[in-house]
């Protein structure tokens, strides 16, 4: 077994898939939509592995102050700890805000936290 997809509500659809795509590169699907749920969404693939569903719905609103169970992050392997380090220094210079610095976790990964344009935790971690 493998995950196929994971997917991620949001408030605004094409902010997600162009972070996702300018950040990660990863490929759009084209935009579907289901006018009578009020429904949309985007699948976006990276170079290998699981795919990303961003999805939105009429009304649909984030907020803090709403307590949320479900994802608590992902994570993105990369090959070495050099692309760690410099993909958060990229990302950091293009003002994506880094929840973690590049380190050496407990459990023995190398890795940095980035919060999407919605605030979901995204690790980025080497072996």
């Amino acid at each position: 077994m493998r995950i196929e997809h994971i997917a991620i509500w949001t408030e605004n659809l094409e902010l997600l898939k162009d972070f996702y795509i300018r950040h990660f590169g990863c490929k759009v699907s084209d935009r579907y939509e289901n006018p009578s749920k009020q429904f949309a969404s985007y699948f976006l693939s990276f170079e290998e592995g699981a795919r990303i569903e961003i999805m939105t719905h009429t009304g649909i609103k984030c907020s803090p102050e709403h307590p949320f169970t479900g994802l608590a992050h992902f994570a993105i392997l990369v090959d070495s700890r050099a692309i760690v380090d410099s993909f958060t220094y990229k990302v950091q210079l293009a003002g994506v805000a880094v929840a973690g610095q590049p380190r050496v976790t407990g459990d023995g990964y190398y890795e940095s936290v980035i919060l999407d344009p919605d605030g979901n935790r995204i690790e980025v971690i080497s072996h």
